[in-house]
């Protein structure tokens, strides 16, 4: 038996926080259920998302839904990308990093490998290395 992990993300703008994806790492929008599709859905949250999903940076599985109170972001997670190209992983790691905050400079490590982590404008941090 197996299964798969996909992330979850809780977010307070699920439908920008996918497009900043999908525009950052290549990709696209699977499907996007409102709450309003739900019966008897109050007219306050009708427009939030429900559940959106994502295939991102080839064929990794994002999973989002807007949140009905505020969120907050922690660093006891993060998102690991690694790339088998050093230009596509710099390339991800800036454009993850447009509006948000560079935590670690994406360089040569002494392990070998190129690693670089950024907290994304929406609070997830990520962590982006090149085999």
């Amino acid at each position: 038996m197996g299964a798969q992990l996909n992330s979850y993300l809780i977010s307070e703008d699920a439908r920008s926080q996918a497009d900043f994806y999908v525009e950052s790492l290549g990709g696209e929008i699977l499907s996007l259920i409102t709450f309003g599709e739900a019966p008897g859905t109050s007219e306050v949250i009708k427009d939030k998302v429900m559940h959106l999903s994502l295939m991102v940076a080839g064929r990794n599985m994002l999973m989002i839904s807007d949140s009905l109170e505020p969120v907050s972001s922690s660093r006891s997670i993060s998102l690991a990308l690694t790339y088998d190209n050093e230009a596509e992983a710099k390339e991800a790691y800036a454009k993850l990093g447009e509006g948000g905050e560079n935590k670690y400079p994406f360089a040569l490590q002494p392990w070998g490998a190129y690693y670089g982590e950024v907290i994304d404008k929406f609070g997830v941090t990520w962590m982006i290395s090149k085999r």
